[in-house]
């Protein structure tokens, strides 16, 4: 059983500003900005959503399948991916691309500027689901606009269950698109942000929308996640974290935890927590492929926090 990932790859520069961007960016003078910052601190880190969903269900022994489009520059990511046990049958690399690259600067305020550039993604129709086999379910997360809605229709085609999640994606759809997304979808997945975006683009409330799919999961951080089915709502507490260093990433291991639940065929309680507690561990790390546990270290961590067992 092998879940298919669909979305991007991308390399993450981040950088602190040991100031605040307020004390060097003068309203008035905005019309003519033109700043530079001292950046002493810097990570460049592996992400993209297709490579953190793959690595968070590949640490809880799932069998993860990511698809996407890279640049030539993707050695390193490539070589990361190989230490991880992550295959890369079906990453393509795109001749004179980059791969998907962010540049973050954040403040002593935590206020963020990033410039994103998308490279290879917007090349991502060019993989076809077709070209996978021994696939049971997929998602289609965040990755370049044709490829998004090539990908869903391709999966309704070849008869397999996936998971819509717009996420960073939304601008990129009317309501219309939404529409159609949520109509081929099995289920759908949001943070509370991205729901509200949703909402006013479909004028589709929570129990419509699960009602045309098997479940609409809205995550909303630190107060934990919703799970509505068509005939119940399930409330999912958030799991503790031991320090909170880095919520970047910490939706995409929700959604290795949510895959890794349906694969197993597990009830929607234990479902959430298991994508809750893994988002949770997430966070305590900083970047979005460094945190690791065992399968045994998890298990403890699940019944510490939920306090029953959890028998997968």
């Amino acid at each position: 059983m092998s879940a298919l990932i669909c979305g991007s790859f991308a390399f993450d520069t981040i950088m602190v500003f040991n100031d605040k961007f307020k004390h060097h960016i003068l309203p008035d003078q905005m019309h003519i900005i033109n700043v530079s910052f001292l950046v002493p601190d810097l990570r460049r880190e592996f992400g993209g959503c297709a490579g953190n969903i793959a690595y968070n269900l590949n640490l809880l022994g799932g069998d993860a399948l990511p698809m996407g489009t890279v640049g030539t520059d993707f050695a390193p990511y490539a070589e990361w991916m190989v230490n991880c046990g992550i295959p890369g049958t079906h990453v393509m690399t795109v001749d004179h691309s980059y791969t998907a690259q962010a540049f973050i600067t954040t403040d002593m305020d935590d206020n963020q500027i990033t410039a994103f550039h998308p490279g290879a993604m917007n090349f991502s129709h060019l993989k076809k689901i077709s070209d996978a086999k021994g696939v049971t379910l997929g998602i289609v997360s965040p990755d370049g606009r044709e490829g998004m809605i090539e990908h869903a229709r391709q999966f309704v085609a070849a008869g397999i269950p996936f998971i819509f999640d717009p996420g960073q994606g939304m601008p990129m759809f009317d309501g219309n698109d939404l529409l159609q997304f949520i109509e081929q979808a099995t289920w759908v997945i949001v943070n509370d942000y991205e729901w509200q975006l949703l909402h006013e683009r479909t004028n589709l409330s929570q129990q419509e929308v699960a009602k045309r799919v098997q479940a609409l999961i809205i995550t909303k951080g630190g107060e934990g996640s919703q799970i509505y089915t068509p005939d119940t709502v399930y409330q999912i507490p958030c799991a503790k974290a031991k320090a909170v260093n880095d919520p970047t990433g910490c939706g995409d291991a929700f959604r290795g935890g949510l895959l890794y639940g349906l694969m197993k065929d597990i009830d929607w309680e234990t479902t959430g927590r298991i994508a809750s507690l893994i988002g949770a561990i997430k966070v305590e790390h900083h970047g979005t492929q460094n945190h690791s546990f065992t399968l045994d270290e998890f298990k403890q961590r699940f019944k510490d926090n939920f306090g029953y067992t959890l028998l997968t």
